[in-house]
């Protein structure tokens, strides 16, 4: 009887431990820019989509590449290459844009290519690099290793806010 009930212990205390283990991970839904994979928490994520047409709007900020009108709502297109200062891509490369939500409006990040949703442990977590590129380090909260390299998560208030 107390060895059954020691095995219990063990079972609730691994179950616990899973739980925890959940809790300190991060799901992040991936893309990749020039290369480089970068990723935002799945919970901001409303769709993933290849965005047509293209509404240019004057004055707007050089990173906002227009908006485009999803279901009947208005959503503003960001480069996010562009936000984060890297070169433009190659004009003919069809991209993709990962609608997300800030503050009740709707964004798509335009981004080269969609990824995976990756569930990242804590252990794998770390602080954003003194030496990280500026409009990096506005836009990042940390960075993941991986097994193929460094997955730079993002703050989507922060990469929206544009000066």
């Amino acid at each position: 009887m107390q060895a059954s009930r020691v095995g219990e212990l063990r079972s609730e205390q691994a179950g616990s431990d899973d739980a925890a283990a959940a809790a300190e991970a991060a799901t992040f839904v991936t893309f990749m820019i020039a290369g480089q994979a970068f990723g935002v928490p799945v919970l901001v994520v409303q769709d993933i989509l290849l965005p047509d047409r293209i509404a240019p709007i004057p004055l707007a900020h050089p990173a906002v590449r227009g908006s485009i009108n999803v279901r009947g709502k208005i959503v503003t297109v960001v480069d996010v290459r562009a936000r984060l200062g890297l070169p433009a891509g190659e004009s003919s490369e069809r991209r993709m844009g990962v609608t997300v939500e800030n503050q009740g409006e709707l964004y798509a990040l335009l981004v080269d290519r969609v990824g995976d949703v990756l569930t990242m442990p804590a252990s794998r977590f770390q602080e954003k690099p003194s030496s990280l590129n500026r409009e990096w380090a506005d836009a990042a909260t940390g960075i993941y290793r991986q097994d193929t390299g460094l997955l730079v998560t993002l703050d989507v208030p922060r990469l929206l806010t544009l000066n």
